[in-house]
């Protein structure tokens, strides 16, 4: 009977360790919890695609009045300042350049990000998995009718083989991750500061214009846009509109891919270093 006990446990701890899920399976649900989460605001998403519009209609109709005008606009003409134009309004939702604070920042502040660190997957790569798959749900019903709707209305210039799209794909997969990394990265600034809405309002302000949103970082002065590539910045937005709209192919389009992974890299490992920082000067107090 003793002998059949043991048997029975180990029986037991062999289905307990065969149900457990692995790292990448645990992740895969997080993403499509963020992806459920973010599905269920239709209306906030649908009003997103109406500004996106709006906003593109309007940047579309000066930009392409400019290119007219101009005997030389960074090398744009009228097909492909209106990619630029619809691309970067489709890439805005997911890239959070405009959106709220990641909910790190109020978990930091109210001391419940201790529970995060109990928890048995990385912090890190659980927020960035989560917010992969609410970048999903924005790019769907937002980003891709925004393209739509410029093609039908400007007449985008698009690549036209399979390669360009499968980097352009890569592309806005390392954008997204990028820029919630340093997302991420600002938001463990709360470990030394009371309040950051300052610091993320600076970010916004700074990131969008060196990212490329409001001019094409391609129509900087020299010495601006050596400034503008030294940051991540111009790697969230200005890079998959570039590998999108086939500004940028082959070797040109393989280096500005290796140069986000090069970021993602850099900025995921700051986290880290911040985040390991953060766990060691954090106090709770409670009962």
């Amino acid at each position: 009977m003793r002998g059949k006990a043991v048997g029975d446990g180990g029986l037991a701890f062999a289905v307990r360790r065969r149900r457990k899920p692995g790292a990448i399976r645990v992740y895969w649900t997080l993403a499509r919890a963020g992806f459920k989460r973010q599905a269920q605001y239709k209306l906030a998403m649908f009003a997103g695609l109406f500004t996106n519009c709006v906003f593109g209609f309007v940047r579309a109709a000066v930009m392409v009045a400019a290119v007219r005008s101009a005997s030389d606009f960074g090398g744009y003409d009228e097909g492909t300042i209106g990619a630029y134009v619809w691309l970067s309004q489709a890439l805005l939702g997911a890239t959070q350049f405009m959106g709220p604070q990641i909910d790190l920042v109020d978990r930091i502040k109210s001391g419940d990000v201790a529970i995060d660190f109990l928890r048995p997957i990385d912090v890190q790569l659980g927020y960035l998995a989560t917010d992969m798959g609410r970048a999903a749900c924005t790019i769907l019903p937002r980003g891709i009718p925004s393209v739509v709707i410029g093609a039908a209305t400007f007449g985008l210039s698009m690549p036209d083989t399979p390669l360009a799209y499968l980097l352009g794909v890569i592309s806005v997969l390392l954008a997204v991750a990028l820029s919630f990394l340093c997302l991420f990265a600002v938001a463990l600034i709360g470990f030394w500061v009371i309040e950051i809405r300052g610091i993320r309002i600076l970010y916004q302000i700074v990131g969008t214009f060196l990212a490329g949103l409001f001019v094409p970082v391609h129509m900087f002065p020299d010495w601006l846009r050596v400034v503008a590539m030294s940051t991540p910045f111009p790697s969230i937005l200005q890079a998959p509109i570039d590998t999108l709209s086939g500004r940028a192919a082959g070797t040109d389009a393989l280096l500005i891919v290796a140069i986000q992974g090069f970021w993602v890299l850099a900025i995921g490992l700051l986290g880290r270093v911040l985040l390991r920082a953060g766990q060691r000067r954090l106090e709770v107090q409670g009962g």
